[in-house]
């Protein structure tokens, strides 16, 4: 008896291996695709699965406003055209920030990290998914324009409390007009609340909000190169 018990054994543990090794391999293959394909996230398919409202419209990063692609890539990933898809120094600074208690860091994630995440992975903090989620943001650099990068993020990004996704229906909620006529005030504002969509509002801005905007309307000003590489007419 003991003989079948472990081939028995041996053969459960070699199928759950492979479909470990299945599922960490296959974003890698799906991840090409998008360069031509309109991805969802898994938090839009999750709300999906369970039932809940997800409003979401897919649109080109030419039909939504300059000024909102330059006012993210400001408040959430300023190397975003020169980094790899990772950057360890906004990684050190945020883990030093939380050593030193200073409040409510930053995340240290860059925009193609938080692409990572939302096209594959779960939400909240775990350092087991960011070991999965450092190379998988290497990859995605590797095989995607960062125009393309970009326009998933902007896509895909929660941007209000009950399901909206994406730019477009975050200017409609908050604005009441498509997200190509977001102007750099309305777009710092959906800016300063993509760090937590749920507890801030662009609709309702709160001073923080307001305060947050404004210092991102102001670097925006300051620093219209930061989004050379999304450009039409940019090296990608």
């Amino acid at each position: 008896m003991r003989s079948p018990t472990r081939a028995l054994l041996r053969r459960s543990l070699v199928a759950l291996l492979v479909l470990v090794l299945v599922i960490l391999v296959l974003p890698y293959l799906i991840v090409p695709l998008y360069r031509v394909v309109d991805p969802i996230s898994m938090p839009m398919l999750w709300r999906h699965l369970t039932g809940r409202r997800v409003e979401h419209v897919f649109v080109p990063l030419s039909r939504i406003a300059p000024s909102l692609p330059l006012t993210v890539i400001i408040s959430e990933d300023g190397t975003f055209c020169r980094n790899r898809g990772i950057d360890l120094g906004a990684m050190r600074e945020a883990l030093q920030q939380a050593d030193d208690d200073l409040g409510e860091a930053r995340g240290g994630s860059t925009i193609t990290q938080q692409v990572a995440k939302n096209l594959f992975f779960w939400q909240g903090r775990s350092l087991v998914r960011k070991v999965l989620e450092l190379p998988l943001a290497l990859w995605i650099n590797l095989v995607l324009p960062k125009r393309r990068v970009l326009e998933i993020y902007l896509n895909i990004a929660q941007w209000g409390p009950n399901g909206e996704f994406g730019a477009e229906a975050a200017a409609r909620w908050a604005f009441g007009k498509p997200a190509r006529d977001l102007n750099p005030r309305e777009a710092a504002e959906l800016a300063a609340i993509l760090p937590n969509p749920g507890r801030r509002s662009a609709r309702t801005p709160s001073l923080q909000v307001r305060r947050l905007a404004s210092l991102y309307e102001r670097r925006a000003a300051e620093h219209p190169g930061l989004d050379a590489c999304i450009r039409p007419h940019g090296a990608q």
